[in-house]
């Protein structure tokens, strides 16, 4: 546990050090900000015309609708910053020659990995920190409904979590940075947009591909349902990539 938490803390402040982590934490602060505040008026002006044409006899929960845009965004804008964060977590190791020396200390291959996953899992942690904070002019303001949103963030950290994984184990396979970001954002994207080709399959395929897209088991998060089924999915994806991260790392020591 002290190898793990010794590489965690290694990998946080190399985060720091750099000035990937304030330009990701600037870019993505101002972005749900920008956003928030854009959907907010949106919200705000419409229904100020329905009201203006009398049109007010159902009221419309705008909390709910601005968080509700705020978090689809917030999952396109994670298919971009994500491979940032784990792009570097092993090519950089490759790249400067240091891999061997982690990888034969008592630290392990495990444990190398676990570590570098929590720190890439903690700044995702904090990105969502600077969202809630975005939305907290919801409650100065209003009351709105705390238990969609509290499902809302566990669903993006989930999804956040699986993408971390798919972008730790491709930064196992190459020792070029810029490749790994490619890699991880195609990778990403394709299981973002999968469910798009879902309308026009049929049977089994339609379910593989439902069941494949990260989106479509984020959606019932975002309405407020916890899914047990939506949680397994996440958790396996998740663990798979660091099984596969693993496997990488083994067939490095044999072809050493």
């Amino acid at each position: 546990m002290q190898n793990i938490l010794a590489i965690w803390q290694r990998e946080i402040k190399s985060y720091f050090v750099s000035p990937i982590a304030y330009v990701v934490l600037t870019v993505f602060l101002f972005l749900s900000g920008f956003f928030f505040f854009s959907y907010l008026s949106q919200v705000i002006q419409a229904t100020m015309m329905q009201a203006q044409f009398g049109q007010g006899s159902q009221p419309i929960d705008v909390p709910g609708i601005v968080f509700k845009s705020l978090l689809q965004t917030t999952s396109v804008v994670l298919l971009f910053i994500v491979p940032m964060l784990t792009m570097g977590l092993f090519a950089e190791e490759k790249k400067r020659g240091t891999i061997e020396l982690l990888l034969t200390t008592p630290v392990g291959h495990f444990q190398a990995i676990a570590g570098k996953f929590l720190a890439s899992i903690t700044f995702l942690l904090i990105l969502i920190l600077t969202n809630i904070i975005t939305v907290l002019p919801l409650f100065i303001h209003g009351q709105p409904d705390w238990q969609p949103m509290f499902s809302g963030y566990l669903g993006v950290f989930l999804y956040g979590m699986t993408l971390l994984a798919i972008g730790l184990f491709i930064s196992t396979l190459t020792e070029n940075q810029i490749v790994a970001v490619i890699l991880t954002f195609g990778v990403s994207l394709a299981l973002f947009v999968i469910e798009s080709f879902s309308s026009s399959a049929t049977g089994v395929a339609k379910s593989v591909i439902d069941y494949l897209s990260v989106m479509s088991h984020l959606e019932d998060f975002v309405k407020g349902v916890i899914d047990t089924s939506h949680i397994i999915y996440y958790v396996t994806f998740a663990f798979v990539g660091l099984f596969l991260a693993y496997r990488s790392l083994e067939s490095m020591r044999w072809k050493s």
